[in-house]
């Protein structure tokens, strides 16, 4: 089924709005099987033509509802494909149960690998994140020590003072050993993360990804 640029533009433009507010104009003008078609091709739920309807509803004018399902219909079929299925498992999407019970056991076979490839990535980035976090804190520690030790050999410091930045040196000291010896765990853990990704994308091939 072929539709024109126009009303497929419009489409993507309600798609990438993220909501279904439409003005007068589109409501009466739109071809809603194309509509219907982006909807699908997308994976919207039916839930989508109830907000086009409120929308629509305040201009005067019902959207036609068998067109938009005529659409939504053919573009379910392009987004159940198994590859589409992948896709959204690998970037961390959420099916939300719309494909036919022909297409879906294949879509979702393909939606779990995507998703255990994600889980994967995610906990190497994970790691990555957690690792980058302490070394910052690290780093901070750093400078504040520095400025500790510079009071401490000043000569204004006062002897309750250097009491208390000998305090704090210890405790930052103390800290910094911590950090380190969590560093050095989440690199172990990335390191076993990342072996993990690498032979779970060695056996995409076999599902031929």
């Amino acid at each position: 089924m072929k539709y024109s640029r126009y009303t497929l533009l419009l489409a993507g433009v309600l798609a990438l709005s993220g909501c279904a507010t439409m003005n007068g104009d589109q409501c009466a003008t739109s071809d809603w099987v194309a509509v219907g078609y982006e909807d699908g091709s997308r994976g919207a739920t039916s839930d989508r033509f109830g907000e086009y309807r409120k929308a629509c509803a305040k201009h005067g004018i019902s959207p036609d509802f068998r067109a938009y399902q005529s659409g939504r219909r053919d573009g379910l079929v392009e987004y159940c494909r198994p590859s589409r299925g992948f896709q959204l498992g690998a970037s961390g999407g959420r099916y939300n149960g719309v494909c036919d019970v022909a297409l879906e056991p294949e879509f979702l076979d393909a939606y779990r690998v995507g998703s255990e490839l994600h889980r994967l990535r995610s906990n190497v980035s994970g790691a990555d994140a957690a690792i980058a976090s302490r070394q910052r804190r690290i780093e901070s520690n750093d400078e504040l020590i520095g400025e500790k030790e510079a009071l401490l050999i000043g000569e204004e410091a006062t002897v309750e003072e250097r009491v208390l930045l000998l305090a704090d040196l210890k405790r930052l000291a103390e800290e910094q050993g911590e950090l380190e010896a969590e560093i050095d765990a989440l690199l172990a853990d990335r390191a076993r993360h990342e072996a993990e990704l690498r032979d779970y994308e060695s056996t995409l091939t076999a599902y031929g990804y």
